[in-house]
């Protein structure tokens, strides 16, 4: 690779991992003048890539989003995970297999080899839940409800009746509904909006399969506080199964470093919370705490232990074993 090529690849990395940037920061770690760094940034603009300005004593570089999605710039692991999760994306979500099977082949394609090899030793095949048919949401659905949550406003949709759904109501199967959205969440490998029925006065989950957004959004909402001490407590309270994770003896909840829908389904009776585009929140449980950190330790992502101090002794366990034997 080129000294160009291989500065404008350091001057991305530098500018995804931070926020701003000034131009003499920018310099000093790539070690070149502000006038390549200059240089430099318009190259990446000629790439896509929106490089926004400031002005003035403070000025800084940043690295805006742009009408188009331009070329990406992905670590080993990240590489790795953007082609499992698009080889299991379509077990809960419907609509994807062509889409991802070309984004799977495009990231394969600027793979160098050593990573290429790994991802074909790596060959999933993505089943649906054979349970009530195996429901799939559509991807445009949960983007609109995504929405609806980070906006705070006000959600109408058609709601269709299922058998064993709490939630039955209305002529013609089904049932139209006015809520506040307050949570995306996965329980079961099925995705659920936790929210306030404003018909009803009272909370609600409601499964996205059976979910269809009616337009425009109503008016913003000052969110509610819900019953229990989060969401994850919510859910589970509100499905009481075996699977649950409140249902074994050892319960414990991390933050992991990977979007919710890479998660999603992967553990039986697990607990997803989306808190962001690449975290997410997850409450599991197991027989064991060093069998609980074991299942987390599965996940190819950056872990933090919330609780209960029991998980976090249990992950210094473990490490000390997998140390032993490799030492």
């Amino acid at each position: 690779m080129s000294g160009t090529s291989a500065r404008l690849l350091h001057l991305l990395s530098l500018m995804q991992a931070r926020r701003d940037w000034s131009g003499a920061a920018l310099a000093q770690r790539l070690e070149v003048s502000p006038r390549t760094v200059r240089r430099d940034v318009d190259r990446l603009r000629e790439l896509g890539y929106p490089v926004q300005v400031t002005r003035g004593p403070g000025g800084a570089y940043r690295l805006g989003a742009g009408a188009e999605l331009p070329p990406l710039l992905l670590d080993d692991d990240q590489a790795v995970a953007v082609a499992v999760a698009l080889q299991t994306a379509t077990a809960t979500v419907t609509g994807l297999q062509e889409a991802a099977a070309r984004a799977l082949a495009t990231v394969r394609q600027v793979m160098p080899s050593r990573l290429r090899h790994r991802v074909d030793a790596l060959q999933v095949t993505a089943v649906a839940r054979a349970r009530s048919g195996g429901p799939r949401v559509d991807p445009e659905v949960l983007v609109t409800l995504g929405a609806a949550v980070r906006a705070r406003e006000v959600l109408r949709f058609d709601y269709a009746s299922g058998r064993g759904n709490r939630d039955e109501t209305g002529a013609g199967g089904f049932a139209p509904r006015r809520v506040e959205p307050h949570h995306l969440v996965t329980w079961g490998g099925r995705w659920y909006l936790v929210a306030w029925d404003l018909d009803r006065s009272d909370w609600r989950t409601f499964r996205v399969d059976r979910v269809t957004p009616r337009t425009p959004t109503g008016p913003r909402f000052t969110p509610r506080e819900l019953p229990g001490a989060d969401v994850t407590a919510f859910i589970a309270a509100r499905f009481d199964r075996f699977d649950g994770p409140g249902n074994w003896p050892c319960r414990g909840e991390v933050l992991l470093g990977v979007p919710a829908r890479e998660i999603a389904g992967r553990v039986r009776g697990s607990v997803v919370e989306e808190l962001g585009p690449d975290r997410c929140r997850v409450v599991l449980g197991s027989w064991s705490w060093i069998g609980l950190a074991a299942t987390v330790g599965l996940f190819d992502a950056d872990v933090h232990v919330v609780g209960p101090p029991e998980l976090a002794a249990a992950f210094t366990r473990l490490s000390l074993r997998c140390a032993a034997v490799t030492g």
